[in-house]
C-alpha cells in the first residue's frame, strides 16, 4: 500500500514507488508525510492530486525528483485552495486578508503548475459541416 491514494481507480497507470528498507517511508512512497497518519480528508485528497499530477506527467518512473517535488507542492496548494473555497462558500463571504491569501496562494500555483509544464489548449470551435454531421453524434 501506498500513500498516494492506492485505493482510487482512476483509470490511469500506477504511481507506487519501489520499497526500499533503507529509505524513509516518504522516499519510499508509503507516506507523503514524515510521522503523519495520512488518512483525514485533506491529506487523502492531497494524495489523490499528487498521483494525478504524477500520471500526468507519465508516471512514476518518468518523472526526476524534483518534478515529484513541484507535483507534491501543487497538490498541497490545491487541497488548500479547495478548503479555503469550501469555507467561503459555507460563510457566504470573505474577507480581505483571506481573499488576499487566496489570490497568492492562486499565483504560487500557477507557476508551480507552468514550471511542470501547463500549457494552454485551444479548443476547435469550428461548427461541424452541416452536410457530413451524423444525427447521434454529441457536440462537444
Amino acid at each position: 500500500m501506498t500513500g498516494i491514494a492506492p485505493e482510487l481507480d482512476t483509470g490511469r497507470p500506477s504511481v507506487a514507488r519501489h520499497k526500499d528498507a533503507r529509505r524513509s517511508k516518504v522516499a519510499n512512497g508509503t507516506a507523503l508525510w514524515a510521522g503523519i497518519d495520512g488518512r483525514s480528508l485533506w491529506a487523502r485528497r492531497a494524495g489523490e492530486l499528487l498521483a494525478a499530477h504524477i500520471s500526468d506527467l507519465g508516471g512514476e518512473g518518468n518523472i526526476s525528483e524534483a518534478e515529484r517535488a513541484l507535483c507534491k507542492r501543487a497538490a498541497v496548494l490545491i487541497t488548500e485552495l479547495e478548503r479555503r473555497e469550501a469555507g467561503f462558500a459555507q460563510a457566504g463571504e470573505a474577507s480581505d486578508e483571506a481573499l488576499a491569501i487566496y489570490q497568492t496562494s492562486v499565483n504560487t500555483l500557477r507557476r508551480t503548475l507552468e514550471a511542470l509544464g501547463l500549457q494552454r489548449r485551444a479548443r476547435d470551435v469550428t461548427p461541424p459541416d452541416p452536410l457530413t454531421y451524423e444525427p447521434g453524434e454529441a457536440a462537444e
